[in-house]
């Protein structure tokens, strides 16, 4: 329960943030990512303002908003139910990853990317799931990501954002999942101990990413014994 009431202060938030600097009543450009300013002049505000600014009003931000709140919803009570540390670790390690690249491009707000990588792994996880996309049409889940990204061109946006997002997003799907479990990699990325302490999960509840998805790399031949390694991952967002 108070896991969710964090959500839906952070969904309010965005809208407080986005529309209060559309109206005039917050100051937008102090809620822009601007290195210099953080750096010298110590206005670290600003590393989570990018975050809660979604820019200006349009059907691109009415689209963030259904899935900031839609498919993060899906997420905590898909893989991630009871477990509220290891969402906020994807959170944590996907905003981090959008701040360097800020850095590095530069970005003056992440909110958009931030919510298309959370996005980009439900799809990932969930890759041949059928969704409803706009107008009636659907498709497998792996490819929704892609479809925002051409339907904002469509709209007259460049899809940059949407690009981003989806880079930052197979990022932590890359190193979380493909690169262990596909390639017999190291697994780089796990939940530090100490948001455990603070975000324990509820009882009956694992640590962990929960169900991985399964393996695509071909089965190995062996000595004719058969080996049953359980069922597939957790379905999210299903009726």
């Amino acid at each position: 329960k108070q896991w969710y009431q964090r959500r839906v202060r952070g969904f309010t938030l965005t809208l407080v943030c986005t529309l209060g600097a559309n109206f005039g009543v917050l100051p937008s450009h102090h809620m822009l990512l601007v290195w210099d300013l953080v750096v010298y002049k110590f206005q670290f505000w600003r590393t989570l303002g990018c975050v809660f600014f979604m820019g200006k009003l349009g059907f691109p931000f009415l689209i963030n908003v259904y899935f900031l709140y839609s498919y993060s919803n899906r997420l905590e009570t898909g893989v991630f139910d009871g477990r509220p540390a290891d969402y906020l670790f994807l959170l944590i390690f996907n905003w981090i990853c959008l701040l360097i690249l800020g850095f590095i491009i530069p970005l003056r707000i992440i909110g958009m990317p931030l919510v298309i990588s959370v996005l980009y792994v439900w799809c990932q996880v969930n890759r041949d799931t059928i969704v409803q996309f706009w107008f009636g049409t659907q498709f497998k889940a792996m490819y929704l990501p892609w479809a925002l990204a051409a339907f904002n061109v469509l709209l007259g946006g460049n899809g940059i954002m949407e690009l981003i997002g989806i880079f930052v997003g197979h990022t932590f799907y890359f190193l979380k999942y493909k690169y262990p479990i596909d390639y017999g990699g190291q697994a780089f990325l796990n939940t530090p101990q100490i948001l455990y302490t603070y975000f324990p999960s509820r009882m009956g509840g694992t640590s962990g990413f929960g169900q991985a998805p399964p393996s695509r790399r071909p089965a190995a031949q062996d000595d004719g014994r058969r080996h049953d390694w359980g069922g597939g991952g957790n379905v999210l967002g299903g009726n």
